[in-house]
């Protein structure tokens, strides 16, 4: 299919940019997207040495040509995370502007999870950061990522910005990467070519606007907003930065920049064009809320004794740092921090998971999920472990027979290059594959596509 950009979109392109920056950029469009993955540094995974690293993100690196992710188990595994490097430029905004050494933070439309992972990566186990995704069909994604990545110190959620309305002045941080028109995304998406159009360039800002009012108030005073797009117009990017200072209440802030980045600094927030940077279109700006926020105040909560901990706390390390509570039939440990925030969360929105779902009750048993296995919390001490090649780490993850004669019955640990991947339960003459069908791989196996991008 012939690459065709929008005549209009040329023209306030070349309007913004000049006719020569705008054809460069044009040209870079046409060309193809680059591959780039960042590295779990919780799991304390290392990306392969000589990969081109990304300059803005410690734990980034670009690869030579996009594999096959599925057929690498490791990345099922949460060890590494595929993610467009432009994006990973949360990072500098985060070193370089918050403030706070434990803070609360709101990641309000986080689907599919590549920002939400990277918060996480920086929290470093510190704070708590409320990952949320407004649309119920991609909740389920993020959900599943943000297990794989193994955080305990997350709350995946589904709520509209005006459902946090309860939680006035609470969080640190929020990040709004909002829905935009999807102009960063043209050369990896060509339906973001066929659906832009000046008319939804001008309904992409209002929406923007009205989710940004709406999620406002749940930051504290002093607290710092990231308002991030893939998008170029300054519709959806400055003039909204300039609306959130004078209208909402904030100063903008400037955010450092090495030369050899080529980010553009607009005085509003920072661009990124294909052109210059390696990466997709981005922009992102750091705001420090100015106007007065009365935050609401979290109740202590004497919740009832979980009796079952008993029998799943040797499951983790450090044991005495979580909460464990009942949520339906499942056991969850929920840092002791931030136990009683999380029970006010609950009472504002829809919580699909809190911490770490550590065992579902079956009768008389004590069955351990999948996340368990993913967190970084566990205790693989607790569990016999059975290292398996790549042919079995693939059939596991299709959720195909498993059978290991040799080794003791009940629950088995399957480890693929010291990385856990999930349960299965020896019964001696079989396994029970305990990995979830909603995750399973549902290509054929193939080998030839696996690309190994970390270190051993």
């Amino acid at each position: 299919m012939d690459f065709v950009l929008p005549d209009s979109f040329k023209k306030r392109t070349a309007d913004a940019l000049g006719e020569r920056e705008a054809q460069a950029l044009f040209e870079a469009l046409a060309g193809q997207p680059v591959a780039s993955v960042r590295a779990n540094v919780m799991k304390r995974q290392v990306l392969k040495d000589g990969l081109e690293p990304v300059l803005w993100c410690e734990a980034g690196g670009y690869l030579a040509e996009r594999p096959m992710f599925t057929m690498d188990p490791l990345f099922h595994a949460g060890c590494y995370y595929v993610q467009e490097a432009s994006s990973m430029f949360l990072e500098q905004v985060f070193r370089q502007h918050v403030d706070s050494d434990s803070p609360l933070v709101l990641d309000l439309c986080a689907a599919p999870g590549g920002k939400s992972t990277h918060i996480a990566s920086l929290l470093g186990g510190r704070g708590f950061l409320v990952s949320n995704e407004v649309i119920r069909s991609r909740v389920k994604i993020l959900e599943e990522n943000m297990a794989k990545w193994g955080c305990t110190n997350v709350a995946v959620t589904n709520g509209e910005p005006e459902d946090f309305s309860g939680l006035r002045g609470l969080f640190d941080v929020v990040v709004v990467d909002a829905p935009c028109s999807g102009e960063g995304m043209f050369r990896k998406d060509q339906q973001a070519i066929e659906e832009w159009s000046e008319d939804n360039v001008r309904l992409c800002a209002e929406r923007q606007r009205r989710i940004l009012a709406d999620v406002y108030p749940v930051l504290k005073e002093g607290g710092l907003l990231i308002y991030s797009t893939c998008t170029y117009n300054e519709h959806e990017n400055e003039e909204n930065v300039r609306w959130i200072a004078d209208s909402l209440g904030a100063e903008v802030l400037s955010i450092e920049l090495e030369s050899d980045w080529n980010v553009v600094d607009s005085g509003f927030g920072c661009h990124f064009y294909p052109h210059k940077a390696k990466g997709e279109g981005f922009f992102i700006a750091a705001l420090r809320k100015s106007c007065e926020e009365l935050p609401v105040r979290v109740k202590p909560v004497k919740r009832k004794e979980c009796k079952e901990a008993v029998f799943v706390k040797d499951w983790l390390l450090s044991a005495s740092d979580y909460d464990f509570q009942m949520q339906g039939d499942v056991v969850v440990a929920v840092p002791k921090d931030f136990a009683d925030f999380v029970d006010k969360l609950r009472a504002e929105v829809s919580v699909l998971t809190a911490g770490v779902p550590l065992a579902q009750i079956k009768g008389k048993d004590m069955v351990p999920l999948p996340q368990l296995a993913f967190s970084c919390a566990l205790n693989r001490d607790a569990f016999k472990c059975v290292s398996v090649d790549w042919e079995q780490a693939i059939a596991f993850l299709r959720r195909e027979n498993m059978f290991f004669q040799e080794e003791p019955k009940g629950w088995l640990l399957l480890m693929f290059e010291g990385a856990p991947l999930g349960f299965v339960k020896n019964l001696g003459n079989r396994a029970n594959n305990n990995y979830p069908a909603e995750w399973r791989i549902r290509m054929s196996e193939d080998k030839s596509r696996y690309v190994k991008i970390l270190e051993d």
